[in-house]
């Protein structure tokens, strides 16, 4: 009697990878977020500093559009950041009634650190995979990296 061939297990739908790996990206945030924090910050202040990290100066009004909360409380947000020494505020030279808000050193500092956290912690995560699963990942970043435009 002639043998069948095993069967090959089908690939996952791609609404499926979709929502599994949005899950797990979602995780991975909140674990790289957890790695650098510290009770020092609330989140919607470390979410204001990190975002004038990536954007550069900012105004009260753009930080709370692109927070999605009103300018009041990210005026209040700023302040307590200000208050803590990683932001300053400055008259927009071009508007004197619009204030800039930029990093200190002390903020980029801040964020720097919430950076190395979260790495050390994804290397101390990756150092726990077997060669496979490292390989397997490894592998999986280049077929996301090409997903990315």
């Amino acid at each position: 009697m002639p043998e069948t061939p095993p069967e090959t297990p089908l690939a996952p739908s791609p609404a499926q990878t979709a929502l599994d790996l949005r899950t797990v990206v979602a995780r991975l945030l909140r674990r790289f977020r957890e790695a650098g924090a510290d009770d020092s910050l609330t989140p919607s202040q470390a979410s204001a500093l990190a975002r004038l990290g990536k954007g550069g100066v900012s105004t009260v009004s753009a930080l709370a559009s692109a927070e999605r909360v009103r300018p009041q409380s990210m005026a209040a947000t700023v302040e307590t950041l200000e208050n803590a020494g990683f932001v300053t505020r400055s008259q927009d030279p071009s508007d004197g009634r619009r204030q800039i808000i930029d990093l200190t050193d002390a903020g980029w500092a801040r964020i720097e650190g919430q950076k190395d956290a979260a790495a050390a912690w994804l290397e101390h995560a990756l150092t726990d995979l077997d060669p496979a699963d490292l390989r397997t990942v490894s592998a999986a970043m280049v077929v996301l990296e090409r997903m990315l435009p």
